[in-house]
């Protein structure tokens, strides 16, 4: 085996193994971290789409294009 081929075994082996770590880190941070909640209406917001979505925006009949 050339020097090359035993760089590039080792390097191939890191890969592997930060993989695995990756693996098992996302596996705990799946059972230990809640699931986060579903979004509460706004209370007091715009009724209908949010409007900032369309480019403008409407409070007490006036709008405000930005």
């Amino acid at each position: 085996m050339t020097t090359k081929d035993k760089r590039a075994a080792v390097i191939a082996e890191r890969v592997r193994a930060a993989g695995v770590r990756a693996g098992a880190e996302a596996e705990a941070r799946r059972e230990t971290e809640p699931v986060p909640r579903l979004a509460r209406p706004e209370i007091g917001g715009p009724k209908g789409p949010e409007p900032t979505r369309y480019g403008d925006w409407e409070r007490k009949g006036v709008t405000s294009d930005f």
